[in-house]
């Protein structure tokens, strides 16, 4: 099943540990870089549901694969003005990395 797969498991854990991040964003970004940011999360995890369903997945995995560097420069951008430690960036980015390196290699199969 799709949802066991590792890019979901792993988007998914991203996902729970992101909200809380951004939930915890300045009053005054939580409408703005904290609701683009989890936008983008959730764009990438809807295109990778879409790409499972799919016979023809490629559109959908391009689709995601722009979501997904939606977030990462959100996600820059948000280390650049201090709403992130640069751990948490950290953090963030491995897992943004490793996720990224899953919808590669499934693109590849596609």
């Amino acid at each position: 099943m799709a949802d066991q797969s590792p890019i979901f498991v792993k988007t998914e854990v991203f996902i729970v540990w992101l909200f809380g991040h951004t939930a915890k964003f300045p009053k005054h970004e939580r409408f703005r870089l904290a609701m683009e940011i989890d936008k983008a999360v959730l764009a990438f995890h809807e295109q990778i549901l879409r790409a499972a369903q799919s016979d023809q997945p490629k559109l959908y995995l391009q689709e995601a694969d722009i979501q997904l560097d939606k977030l990462r420069a959100y996600l820059r951008l948000a280390l650049e003005l201090k709403y992130t430690a640069p751990n948490q960036y950290q953090f963030a980015s491995k897992h943004v990395t490793e996720i990224g390196k899953l919808l590669g290699g499934w693109s590849k199969k596609a």
